[in-house]
């Protein structure tokens, strides 16, 4: 819908700070942009219109002007708030979902975010009372920064808003490196900016008198219900078709994404727009293309495709990571940046199947083989020494079913992405980056938090909290507002959620599939290979780029650059690029990771 940037501190009523802020996130929102400022707060705002074209311009302010909000965002059961906040006396100015956010705040305090239904993240300064109240969506879905600089409070949707501000200082934070290079994504809280925050998903914060407060609202439970198949599957599509309904409003054209996955096809069979959105390469085991295509025929809607250049996508990659914020090296993000340029053209919102792996078991790695559950039934004392012994092993053929068989998930999962060994990383790496939280650090407080539950449901939660947040709904947040596009992602929906959460292991994940419930659910809307077709995952083919001589040359200047002597051993770096050029291992995940991390810095450290 937008962005949104500010500072509480001494603002020597200077405009020219807040707005050249909100300059620099133009892209979240080209329609208009708006400005709040007095002496002690400057809250700005860059506008994508969506709802109520003519009136929902922000900051918006309550009846007697001394509460104003900034809102990034969309809430789905604003009709019905706004009902109940008229009932109650409030007056209301235009139509908009927003300023349901700053009488429900007047209504009902703190206590507000707890009645939202949508993906938000917004700000509230009271004018009198001197306190700023800001909130995030419980899935993560809309991003918010902060930091605390020399007295100053800094948020807002980006980072870069922060560059112009005088009393930003923008250091590197030499704890964040060594983490992304295992998890390929800024899995800490503390971003790569030293003393910026991210507010995590699902927590509120509250700024008074120099005091920082960051309070948690919901948590995720999962909790097995008794109800027979058949009835799950019937409340999955009754509840799947209520969201996409409700997440279609909009006063502008709306679209849909679609890969070749029962996620997003499910998601454009029941929403039916006009046009739906693909990208792919011109190698086939790299392309949706055609799937996507066939299904959109099926359904009698237009499928807007392009087959992507790698000369484009390499030249474009300095944009993608600035736009990022941080080093990001999911490979998904290349045609995701040129998926949303596409669907740009077309429309202004597009619906997503993000989430839905995560809610209903989807990953490959919740899965278990035949031969796995067979080992599973051997007592625990026979299997459990031989996980922790295989744990120690290099990467050969049978360790990873002796740990998955033998040990807790965990002592062995930490996500869909594990890039770097621990101990890789630590031999690549200057000493300086070395001290940083370790896997353990960053993924046991969330297994900590289900001890007593599954290890399938002990996986999704961790993906719920680290990899869905930070990965992919980060990249489709930055990605889709890179060409002012706003993405909607109607699985991560509250009501969505209190269903997934009721559906037992053998229903999520069992010998026949991944997804198992949700797949009998999309069948009802879904040609039969539509349902049943197995995860992509927006493959790009970066291990060929790699091998590619022009693109091999790119990265290696990369790899013998001063940026690069400054975090990294030189040899090792160009070890792993020549070994994967000459064919002699596939280090392309590797390689790349590094490559986007040196690209992000060269960015933000070298040209900002």
């Amino acid at each position: 819908m937008c962005g949104f940037t500010g500072f509480i501190g001494s603002t020597n009523n200077d405009l020219a700070v807040i707005e050249q802020m909100i300059e620099r996130i133009i892209h979240r929102g080209p329609d208009s942009s708006g400005v709040f400022l007095d002496k002690e707060a400057a809250l700005g705002f860059r506008r994508l219109s969506i709802i109520d074209l003519d009136h929902g311009s922000q900051p918006i302010y309550n009846e007697d002007g001394l509460l104003v909000l900034i809102f990034n965002g969309e809430i789905y059961n604003f009709p019905k708030l706004r009902e109940e906040l008229i009932s109650k006396g409030h007056i209301f100015q235009t139509h908009t979902d927003s300023e349901v956010l700053i009488h429900g705040y007047e209504e009902y305090g703190e206590d507000l975010v707890e009645k939202l239904r949508g993906m938000f993240a917004f700000v509230i300064w009271d004018k009198q009372e001197k306190k700023l109240f800001a909130a995030r969506d419980m899935f993560g879905i809309k991003p918010f920064y902060y930091g605390l600089m020399d007295g100053t409070l800094l948020f807002g949707s980006e980072i870069k808003s922060f560059l112009p501000h005088p009393e930003f200082k923008k250091e590197f934070n030499e704890k964040a490196l060594k983490p992304y290079l295992t998890f390929q994504y800024p899995v800490s809280n503390e971003t790569f900016f030293k003393g910026v925050y991210k507010l995590p998903a699902a927590h509120y914060m509250t700024y008074q008198n120099g005091e920082l407060k960051v309070e948690r609202y919901w948590s995720p439970e999962f909790n097995e219900s008794d109800q027979p198949l058949e009835e799950l599957v019937g409340e999955i599509d009754d509840v799947i078709r209520e969201s996409v309904q409700a997440h279609k409003i909009s006063d502008v054209k709306v679209g849909s994404f679609l890969s070749s996955g029962v996620d997003s096809s499910y998601v454009a069979s029941v929403l039916k727009p006009n046009k739906t959105f693909t990208v792919g390469f011109s190698d086939r085991s790299f392309s949706e293309i055609d799937n996507a295509k066939a299904l959109s025929d099926n359904l009698g809607i237009e499928n807007v495709n392009e087959v992507l250049d790698p000369e484009l996508c390499f030249e474009k990659l300095e944009d993608i990571q600035y736009m990022m914020d941080e080093p990001h090296s999911n490979p998904s993000i290349v045609p995701l940046y040129f998926l949303a340029e596409l669907a740009s053209r077309d429309v202004t919102v597009v619906l997503s199947g993000e989430g839905a792996d995560e809610l209903f078991g989807g990953y490959a790695e919740y899965e278990t083989t035949a031969p796995l559950r067979k080992y599973r039934k051997l007592p625990l004392w026979v299997r459990k020494p031989l996980g922790q012994a295989a744990k120690q092993l290099p990467d050969i053929k049978g360790k990873n079913f002796l740990v998955r068989g033998g040990l807790p998930a965990e002592e062995w999962f930490i996500g869909q992405a594990n890039i770097f060994k621990e101990t890789d990383v630590t031999a690549l790496l200057k000493e300086d980056y070395k001290n940083a939280p370790s896997v353990k650090d960053i993924v046991q407080p969330y297994f900590d938090q289900v001890k007593d539950k599954s290890d399938l449901t002990k996986m999704q939660y961790l993906d719920l909290h680290l990899w869905l947040v930070d990965d992919i709904l980060l990249k489709a947040d930055k990605m889709s507002m890179a060409h002012s596009l706003e993405l909607r992602v109607p699985f991560l929906d509250k009501k969505v959620m209190e269903t997934a959460a009721k559906i037992p292991d053998k229903y999520r994940v069992n010998e026949i599939d991944t997804k198992y419930a949700l797949r009998l659910s999309a069948a009802r809307a879904l040609p039969e290979e539509s349902a049943n077709r197995k995860k992509i995952g927006f493959p790009v083919p970066i291990r060929n780029w790699i091998r590619n001589e022009k693109y091999y040359k790119t990265i290696k200047s990369y790899f013998e650059s001063s940026n690069a002597e400054k975090f990294f051993n030189k040899n090792g770096l160009l070890e792993l690029l020549n070994d994967h050029y000459e064919g002699k291992a596939n280090n392309a995940r590797k390689v790349w990771t590094v490559f986007m991390f040196l690209v992000w810095y060269k960015k933000y450290f070298e040209e900002y």
